[in-house]
């Protein structure tokens, strides 16, 4: 009953939304728009702990909030890893080893409304600030994003770009066009049209952008950093031509296509092209 009620969730919220925008598009708009920013899960786990606690840790202020970072402290480069939605700073465990072993400084931060940073709500623009909150507190070398992380981190080079510290930047399973995602937010709610439209009002509005303006590939334009960007071709979550499009647009990158090896990139051989990039 419950994985059911879980199922038909969507589109019970998705009519609830359609019925609001009859008599209240604005108001529909708006809940539309916290829902679709609001994430589900992230929050650290019991098991994961001990292992995040081995870590020097601080804390950021960030827009009225409070930012979780930390610092696996090394001799070397700086390093600042930004990870992705529903997800926290344990998901780079992996890497993280390998880095220590290497004698990297190691940075990272648990977005807004993830891990134990506080907040309810993530977008992409939010995510860009706090990756400027903690670039201006640790100055970094370089940054290593996933997913929407990665996004952010396109995002925060367009908007900021202000970092004299920054050398090279590792993007892995980028997202990049808000007008597709917003296709398949569309279809899982089952939303109407009168939703949508008010939907994409209230971001013009907020943000300055309208869904196909907001592009991670164009975005890309004002990366001048040598980038590595590695996307798997069978990605269910965000779909290989996004990386494709972004390469495209950043004359100094890199792109690496593997096979198999689905949205997360935990594994040995995308690990060791990214300690192979930014050595």
């Amino acid at each position: 009953m419950k994985k059911v009620f879980q199922k038909l969730l969507p589109k019970l919220l998705g009519t609830k939304l359609n019925i609001t925008s009859l008599f209240n598009s604005k108001k529909a708009a708006l809940q539309a728009f916290i829902i679709f920013c609001s994430p589900r899960r992230g929050k650290v786990l019991s098991e994961q702990e001990a292992y995040l606690n081995d870590a020097k840790l601080d804390v950021l202020q960030h827009e009225n909030r409070t930012l979780q970072s930390y610092n696996w402290k090394g001799t070397g480069k700086k390093v600042l890893l930004i990870h992705g939605w529903e997800s926290n700073t344990h998901r780079w465990h992996l890497l993280i080893t390998e880095l220590r072993q290497k004698g990297y400084d190691i940075y990272a931060i648990d977005a807004p409304a993830h891990g134990n940073s506080s907040g309810k709500i993530l977008n992409v623009p939010r995510y860009a600030a706090a990756i400027e909150t903690a670039v201006k507190a640790y100055a970094p070398e370089m940054i290593i994003g996933h997913s929407i992380g990665a996004l952010a981190t396109i995002f925060h080079q367009h908007t900021y770009n202000s970092s004299k510290s920054l050398k090279k930047l590792v993007l892995l399973g980028a997202a990049s066009e808000l007008y597709d995602i917003m296709q398949d937010y569309k279809g899982i709610l089952g939303l109407n049209h009168r939703v949508m439209n008010g939907l994409e009002k209230f971001i013009i509005d907020r943000f300055g952008y309208n869904f196909k303006d907001f592009s991670g590939a164009s975005f890309a334009k004002s990366i001048k950093l040598p980038t590595l960007l590695i996307h798997d071709k069978l990605d269910k979550i965000t779909p290989v031509e996004a990386s494709r499009s972004i390469h495209k647009n950043i004359p100094t990158s890199t792109y690496i296509e593997t096979e198999g090896f689905g949205h997360s990139l935990y594994q040995d051989e995308v690990r060791a092209a990214v300690l192979k990039f930014i050595e």
